[in-house]
C-alpha cells in the first residue's frame, strides 16, 4: 500500500448554474488543489463561460455574476486545461456525487473521459465524526476549528477547506487508531462502510 507521503491526490469543487447537468445545468467555476505529503503543492482555479444565463439565486448564493462568466474563458477551454492538471490522479470532493456528475458532463462535452477513483470527504466525515452537528463543509470546518477566511461557495476556497478537512481526518485516524499512514484507498473505502461497522473495519485494516 503506497505511503501517504508518496501519494498525490486532487481535491476539487465546482460552482454551477443549478443542481443537475441532466437538467441542462453547467459548471460556472472550478477550483482544485493538489495534495502530497500533507501539503498543498499546486492550485487550479477558473471561472467558466457556460454559454447560458445564471439565475438570480445562483448569483446571490455564489457571488458569481453573469458579467463575470461572460468575461471568463469558455467552458471547453477550461476543462481541457483541467484535464491536463489532474491527469490520472485520484480525486476528492465534498458531496462527491454532485461534483462527479458535473465533471463527467463537462468532460463529455470535450470528448474527455474520467476513469480515476473518486473519494467523498462528506461520506468519510460521517464515519469519522458521527457526533458533528451535520456534515456540511462549513459546519465541519468550524467543528474541527480549521483555518478559513470565511469564504464559502467559491470553488477554490471550498476545495482548499475540503483539503484541510481531509488532512484533519487522516491525522485523527493516525492519532486515535494508530495508523502510520492513511492512504486514499482507506479513506475511500471507509466512506462505504456501514456506520455500525466503522470501528471493526478500521481495526481490521490496521492489522492487515
Amino acid at each position: 500500500m503506497p505511503s501517504t507521503h508518496q501519494e498525490t491526490i486532487i481535491v476539487l469543487d465546482f460552482e454551477t448554474s443549478g443542481i443537475s447537468p441532466d437538467c441542462g445545468d453547467r459548471a460556472i467555476e472550478i477550483g482544485a488543489v493538489k495534495l502530497r505529503g500533507g501539503r498543498i503543492l499546486d492550485r487550479f482555479q477558473s471561472l467558466m463561460n457556460p454559454g447560458l444565463r445564471i439565475n438570480t439565486f445562483i448569483e446571490n448564493f455564489t457571488g458569481i455574476t453573469n458579467q463575470m462568466v461572460q468575461d471568463a474563458p469558455k467552458a471547453d477551454e477550461v476543462m481541457h486545461a483541467f484535464a491536463g492538471f489532474i491527469g490520472d490522479t485520484p480525486l476528492i470532493a465534498h458531496n462527491a456525487s454532485f461534483d462527479q456528475r458535473f465533471l463527467k458532463s463537462e468532460f463529455e462535452r470535450i470528448g474527455q473521459s474520467c476513469e480515476q477513483d473518486f473519494g467523498c470527504s462528506m461520506l468519510t466525515a460521517r464515519r469519522i465524526y458521527p457526533d458533528a452537528p451535520n456534515h456540511k463543509l462549513e459546519t465541519l470546518v468550524r467543528y474541527k476549528n480549521l483555518h478559513t477566511d470565511g469564504t464559502f461557495h467559491r470553488a477554490l476556497a471550498d476545495a482548499e477547506m475540503t483539503a484541510h478537512l481531509w488532512l484533519a481526518m487522516t491525522e485523527d485516524l493516525r492519532t486515535y487508531y494508530g495508523f502510520e499512514q492513511v492512504p486514499f484507498a482507506l479513506m475511500r473505502d471507509l466512506a462505504k462502510v456501514p456506520k455500525a461497522q466503522v470501528g471493526r473495519f478500521l481495526l481490521k485494516r490496521l492489522n492487515a
